[in-house]
């Protein structure tokens, strides 16, 4: 099969929650492709525990450059001072809108807290990235990229992740009204939907590949394996890229073929 190239050489790219898992390793695809790309997490090290650098210094060993920016998304504030510090490279070139949080419980267990959390750091954490980085695309004339990462759970309920799943909705029609309002100015606005990831998000790596094994899943992934960050970090480059460049207001699947059924 054939290989695919990216250049990013010359542009900035922020990725919240880079840190670790699917942020991680897209921070380092962006890396690999020779962009200057800042981590914006509320934690610089990593989780993963195949991970012992932080994602700034493991970037600086590729053909780009890393920083990191102290960001807590559900923070609109603190999503403006990432966008702001980007200029020292040049401005914000393509907005990764990546950091997510994950609970599990029913309509009736949900605590009041617990739904405003998880609504603040995904659905707003998406929303008010989309706005900083706009704005500051808009006002220096550039035709910027945006990508939200949303889920196997924009479109499908699950048992016991009914808040998790309204915010990962939420994603969905954040990216497509975004999309429709940015046009005019050459944004483009797209989402990647992770489906079962090899990461520590939401369940353990172990528990995840037993629950593939054994069938146990509340649907088959006909590919029948776990994704790796990889494989949607590969999917983030296309839709920030040129290649993609006719691309707007959508929601790529990266789940195995999950959706089918």
């Amino acid at each position: 099969m054939g290989s695919v190239t990216y250049d990013f050489a010359g542009e900035t790219v922020i990725v919240t929650g880079g840190s670790s898992g699917i942020g991680r390793a897209v921070a380092l695809a962006f890396g690999g492709a020779g962009a200057t790309v800042i981590n914006a997490d509320v934690r610089r090290d990593p989780k993963d525990v195949d991970a012992d650098t932080p994602t700034d210094e493991a970037v600086d060993a590729t053909a780009g450059r890393g920083e990191y920016v102290e960001t807590d998304v559900s923070d609109p504030a603190a999503l403006s001072a990432v966008v702001e510090a980007a200029h020292e490279f040049g401005g914000v070139d393509v907005m990764v809108n990546n950091a997510g949080w994950y609970n599990q419980a029913s309509l009736f267990e949900t605590a009041p807290e617990e739904f405003e959390r998880i609504h603040a750091i995904n659905a707003g954490g998406a929303f008010f990235g989309c706005r900083a980085a706009a704005a500051d695309m808009i006002d220096r004339g550039v035709a910027g990229t945006i990508v939200n990462t949303a889920s196997i759970s924009s479109s499908h309920a699950q048992r016991d992740q009914i808040s998790y799943d309204a915010t990962k909705g939420g994603v969905k029609m954040i990216t497509r009204g975004a999309a429709l309002e940015l046009a005019d100015h050459g944004i483009r606005v797209n989402a990647v939907a992770p489906g079962q990831i090899a990461t520590e998000f939401g369940t353990s790596v172990a528990e995840k590949e037993a629950a593939v094994d054994a069938g146990d899943m509340a649907k088959p992934i006909p590919l029948d394996r776990l994704g790796t960050p990889d494989d949607v970090a590969g999917a983030v480059l296309f839709l920030a890229s040129d290649a993609a460049g006719y691309v707007t207001g959508e929601l790529f699947y990266v789940d195995g073929g999950w959706q089918i059924y």
